[in-house]
């Protein structure tokens, strides 16, 4: 009788065990996975990329001739309006040049003058008439290439603007071409900003640019496109130039950094849009992991993506529709039809969200 309890009583331990074992497994089987919901694409229809103010024109003014820099007549952040004198270069070699030149000029064209009036009588030879009238010419344009060079030891603002540096101060003597100021326009200025390539296949979806800036609190400007390049820098961007309207209470300089917001027209319907996190590659195919409310498991599922945005978001075309919950997180640890249980996207656990 007492072996009998014995063994009845070990038996049910050995129940017990078991039956906690299997609740052991079963609520190992379990996965705790972050879920997300899928949004409609047009959610997602403005992207922002940091923009620096620039100047319509900028232009680095520079001597046609060579010689010693005399006078600089501006100061760096001056005001000046066009045709204003801005350098001059010493002028004594080309006065000189152009003096010599001059008298040379004179000299030809009284011989030729007079060939020219012997042959009107028929007294000069049309052999004389043809070297009076080619030398002519000839001195005749070097006399006007020693005024231009003479006139060239001069540099005039070309449009109202500011000088923005001075590159050289007087005596300094400088080269043909090498700029001695930098010059920018005082017309109203523009934006200038960097897109990546998975923008700039869509700038034909672009509906309208605008931005914000902290000197104009509470109001959005509106942006006119200007151009776009078309081809793309060294750090694989497109330079995208963008005109500021006129009429604002003040006027942004350029230096002034801007976050430009970039809107899309609308897409189509079925278009929604999901974290590229949560895209897995099966077969070659795109897939993602679908959750079923209510059987508690999750499915494979198969979908079209268009392109994947600068803020990690997959535009998808085929697959998945707006208001399906799908796996973010972890998805190439999951199988077809496991039972998983979604975890709220904050908790004593998933401090910040992060799983």
């Amino acid at each position: 009788m007492r072996k009998d309890k014995v063994i009845a009583c070990m038996l049910m331990s050995l129940l017990l065990i078991c039956s906690c074992g299997g609740r052991e497994t079963a609520e190992k089987k379990v996965t705790n996975v972050r879920l997300f919901t899928v949004e409609s694409s047009d959610a997602v229809s403005v992207q922002d990329f940091p923009g620096r103010v620039v100047a319509a024109e900028e232009v680095n003014l520079a001597f046609k001739v060579g010689g010693t820099l005399m006078r600089m007549y501006v100061e760096e952040g001056s005001r000046v309006v066009k045709g204003q004198l801005v350098a001059e270069m010493d002028t004594r070699d080309y006065q000189v040049q152009l003096d010599a030149t001059e008298a040379e000029y004179m000299r030809i064209k009284s011989e030729a003058e007079r060939v020219m009036a012997l042959y009107a009588d028929s007294v000069s030879t049309a052999d004389a008439y043809d070297k009076a009238r080619y030398g002519l010419k000839q001195i005749t344009a070097k006399y006007e290439n020693a005024r231009n060079q003479l006139a060239d030891t001069k540099i005039y603002a070309p449009f109202d603007g500011y000088v923005q540096k001075r590159l050289f101060d007087p005596p300094t003597v400088v080269a043909a071409g090498m700029p001695v100021v930098t010059f920018v326009s005082g017309e109203r200025p523009e934006i200038e900003i960097n897109i990546p390539a998975s923008t700039y296949v869509r700038r034909n979806e672009i509906a309208a640019f605008s931005t914000s800036f902290d000197f104009i609190p509470g109001r959005t400007v509106s942006l006119r496109l200007l151009s776009i390049a078309p081809k793309a820098n060294a750090n694989q961007l497109y330079t995208v130039r963008l005109a500021v309207p006129e009429g604002l209470p003040v006027q942004p300089s350029p230096g002034m950094n801007a976050m430009v917001n970039v809107a899309f027209r609308g897409t189509a319907d079925e278009n929604t849009s999901i974290p590229s996190s949560a895209l897995f590659e099966k077969e070659g195919k795109s897939c993602v992991w679908v959750y079923d409310e209510k059987s508690g498991t999750i499915g494979q599922r198969m979908v079209s993506v268009e392109h994947i945005d600068i803020k990690g978001r997959a535009i998808v075309t085929q697959g998945v529709s707006a208001g399906e919950r799908i796996v973010v997180v972890g998805v190439h640890k999951l199988n077809d039809g496991q039972v998983v249980k979604p975890v709220s996207s904050e908790s004593k656990t998933n401090i910040g969200g992060l799983l």
